[in-house]
């Protein structure tokens, strides 16, 4: 996958699953903590227009099966 992703290819991801689970964002492979996302924002990028995700807090640690999943080695 390319190092950018468009708002239709998370789209399509997203649609894959159930709609009722929570969403996290999974940010440093080296500090794996789950952070809640906060509220999304439309601006100009480097490369023109582009989506913003805020994180709006830290969860808890990450599972060790999503670690291994997103490819990034366990604590």
């Amino acid at each position: 996958m390319s190092t950018h992703i468009t708002a239709g290819q998370l789209i399509h991801q997203l649609q894959t699953l159930d709609p009722d689970l929570p969403a996290y964002l999974a940010i440093n492979p080296d500090w794996p903590y789950a952070h809640r996302i906060g509220r999304v924002a439309v601006g100009h990028g480097l490369n023109g227009p582009a989506i913003y995700i805020a994180e709006d807090g830290q969860e808890d640690i990450l599972p060790p099966d999503v670690r291994t999943e997103l490819g990034w080695a366990a604590v």
